[in-house]
């Protein structure tokens, strides 16, 4: 068995799970200002209050399995991204910190500035995701160590700027249609409104996306050569994604959450496999980190994959738990945010 192909897939799944999860919990913080009082805010907050925390389970384990299956590769991202984890460390805090301190005082203000703390923490975390994604296909500059010999500006490049323009378009559109199934009254429909706003700006920025990866990072396609099944996962997204307006003009919120979820599984499908075998893509192909010359030895892999196979059931039925207890519209009472 290749252990560091099955690695590759887990840390696959991960990261599809989280940006599934976690994305419409963004998203619901990027459309926070849509609330127009605070009665509206409140419902917006006690849609993910119960929730938030565990999605980012997700990205913990994420990171873990990184760590523990290709530490060359966790090394060199965390080391040479310094300063944007910083900046996306302390975006998720005051996210959460934003929730939680939000209702302590009673006053008007007090509230309006954690509100838009909320926002931007939530805006800033969405785009840092994006132009995480968008320099890992375009590559980034490593030495033959592998070691990040680059600045901080240097990831700031118009394509992976392009990338976190496409992540915010996206969350965004998943968090309205959650939020639409979430809500009830004349929220639910303004909010209507935002669900076809949210997809038709996603809809642009996707085609551009498109365009300006096949003309700019060639190299992205390679791997489609290769393995010619995985152009039934293009079709596959392009069905979800227009799946999406035909779920809302039929006001089957359900039915387009579910789309907007299988768009954004195909999507971290595809950034899979545009970047396979390579973790880590460098200017210079030759000092790339890939899954086999980044991984632990082949004991440790054995070692856990089989922790993970104890541990993903677990994380999977605590998520599956959650949300079955809390569906439902939400219901508004004295206590909470």
């Amino acid at each position: 068995m290749d252990l560091n192909l099955f690695w590759f897939v887990l840390l696959g799944v991960l990261l599809a799970g989280y940006a599934i999860l976690d994305g419409f919990d963004l998203g619901v913080g990027i459309l926070h200002p849509v609330a127009r009082t605070d009665e509206e805010r409140r419902v917006v907050l006690h849609s993910i209050g119960p929730i938030w925390d565990g999605n980012e389970v997700w990205l913990v384990t994420f990171g873990g399995a990184l760590f523990a299956a290709f530490p060359e590769a966790y090394a060199t991202v965390f080391s040479g991204f310094y300063l944007a984890f910083m900046l996306l460390l302390f975006a998720l805090i005051f996210r959460a910190v934003s929730l939680e301190f939000r209702s302590k005082i009673r006053s008007a203000r007090w509230r309006t500035a954690w509100d838009w703390g909320f926002f931007g923490a939530s805006l800033v975390a969405t785009i840092l995701f994006g132009v995480a994604v968008g320099n890992a296909i375009y590559g980034v500059p490593l030495d033959q160590r592998g070691i990040f010999v680059g600045t901080f500006v240097d990831l700031l490049h118009p394509y992976a700027l392009l990338c976190g323009a496409l992540a915010v378009a996206l969350f965004s559109m998943h968090g309205s249609i959650y939020l639409y199934l979430k809500t009830e009254g004349a929220l639910q429909e303004r909010l209507h409104g935002f669900l076809w706003r949210t997809f038709g700006i996603f809809l642009v920025l996707y085609m551009v996306t498109t365009i300006a990866t096949l003309a700019f990072v060639p190299r992205s396609l390679a791997n489609f050569a290769d393995h010619p099944w995985a152009w039934g996962v293009v079709l596959l997204n392009v069905l979800a994604v227009a799946n999406v307006p035909r779920a809302i003009f039929q006001r089957r919120p359900r039915y387009a959450f579910v789309s907007s979820s299988a768009t954004i599984a195909a999507l971290v499908f595809l950034f899979g496999i545009a970047l396979f075998p390579a973790l880590v893509r460098a200017h210079d192909p030759a000092n790339s980190l890939t899954i086999y010359n980044a991984a632990s030895s082949r004991k440790t892999l054995t070692i856990m994959a089989f922790i993970a196979g104890l541990g993903m059931p677990f994380v999977v039925a605590y998520t599956a738990v959650i949300y079955w207890t809390f569906r439902g519209k939400v219901k508004l009472d004295p206590h909470g945010y």
